[in-house]
């Protein structure tokens, strides 16, 4: 009998880490289960071109079905996997089918963080499930609230303004993605959002949202209410670790994995947006939440599951697209860095280098996404750069 890989996930991670097996000569099966109806697609189109309408869904997909055939890749979208046995080895299918595995990788990614509500106007925008909805709530309104600052909350801000909507974002920290980006480019995108026409509201904090004859209601802990005819909650993602944990497989914040990607039971595997893991430049755990990541994850992952040599593991990287206005951001900035600019901001052309210790430890940037890659290289070497060093980092872009 021929062995059996299972990845539980159709998203990147798990998409990438099929694929992965096949480039890697693994001749076995490969059966791939995910929730979803559709075939693996790139979700960071969701709250962009795919909100927008611009693009038809099949241009978001990575591959088509036949892609999945030719590479006899049991693909299984719409199956839910119920529940893992250690003991004998076999996940449980919503189908009834109970698959035995060789091994087992979990890829079961996030989900999108709520808050308790009962008003029918609030959505939320994780999958290409969520699209519909949010975008029908928009065009139909007129008016969108935001709870939320992050990644998706001003993609979707500029989306939807895009479509004509009056947008107001409520954040409730000091500044927008301040968590991928020092202040003064957290300063540079408010300012990109204000200039179309998004109200920003920094330092809100959010108690309760209701619907009131005039739409959904938000309620601030300073007293102040924000009304629009549909909101979103965009306050991050929750890791989907429900299956490992009813099978008693360690989590805290994620699917507890070691650098090989390995879970606490025997054969199981972990990659993606579900997954916490030690990283020892930090000297703490992390739960990776970027696009790149995920792909990045399964795909070592995969490598590990065959006994290949681990790959060095990447500086995490992402990019966004607001407005028109694309920026690529890398590594781990902190508020305290400090930060040497190429360029200039104010002309959204720039590379902006966070220093700690003399070390490159993060990187944003506008209109140079060649020295952005460059500058990773940097970053992963963790050595002391000089702050007269040239900024000449593939500049001929």
């Amino acid at each position: 009998m021929s062995e059996r890989i299972v990845i539980v996930g159709t998203g990147v991670a798990g998409a990438t880490a099929a694929q992965t097996l096949r480039r890697e000569g693994y001749a076995g099966e490969i059966v791939l289960v995910g929730a979803e109806p559709d075939l693996p697609y790139r979700r960071p189109a969701v709250s962009k071109e795919l909100l927008a309408g611009s693009a038809p869904f099949e241009r978001a997909v990575l591959k088509p079905m036949k892609f999945w055939a030719d590479n006899a890749v049991d693909l299984r979208p719409a199956t839910l996997a119920r529940a893992i046995d250690i003991d004998s080895a076999t996940v449980r299918l919503s189908t009834g089918e109970v698959l035995g595995y060789d091994s087992l990788l979990l890829a079961t990614g996030a989900r999108a963080r709520t808050i308790d509500t009962a008003s029918t106007r609030v959505h939320t925008l994780r999958t290409q499930s969520d699209i519909a909805a949010l975008r029908g709530a928009i065009e139909a309104g007129g008016s969108l609230l935001i709870v939320g600052g992050g990644l998706i909350g001003c993609e979707v801000a500029a989306t939807a303004r895009g479509l004509g909507a009056e947008v107001t974002v409520l954040n409730a920290g000091p500044a927008l993605l301040d968590r991928v980006v020092p202040q003064t480019v957290s300063d540079l995108v408010r300012d990109i959002h204000l200039e179309r026409g998004v109200v920003v509201e920094n330092g809100v904090t959010t108690t309760q949202l209701v619907d009131t004859a005039a739409g959904v209601s938000a309620a601030a802990t300073d007293g102040r209410t924000f009304t629009a005819a549909a909101a979103l909650l965009a306050i991050g993602s929750v890791p989907d670790t429900a299956l490992a944990e009813s099978a008693g497989i360690a989590v805290n914040d994620g699917i507890v994995v070691d650098q090989h990607y390995r879970t606490s039971a025997p054969a199981v595997f972990a990659a993606g947006d579900a997954t916490t893991g030690f990283n020892p430049r930090r000297g703490e755990f992390e739960r990776g939440q970027h696009w790149n990541t995920a792909m990045s994850d399964g795909a070592a992952a995969a490598k590990a599951i065959l006994g290949h040599p681990a790959a060095v593991a990447e500086v995490p990287w992402g990019w966004t697209d607001q407005h028109g206005v694309s920026m690529q951001f890398a590594g781990w900035i902190h508020p305290h860095d400090e930060l040497v600019v190429d360029g200039d901001l104010d002309s959204r052309d720039f590379l902006a280098i966070a220093l700690r210790a003399d070390c490159p430890v993060g990187a944003v940037a506008m209109a140079r996404p060649r020295e952005l890659r460059a500058t990773r290289t940097l970053i992963a070497a963790g050595e002391q750069w000089s702050r007269s060093a040239s900024f000449d980092l593939g500049r001929s872009r």
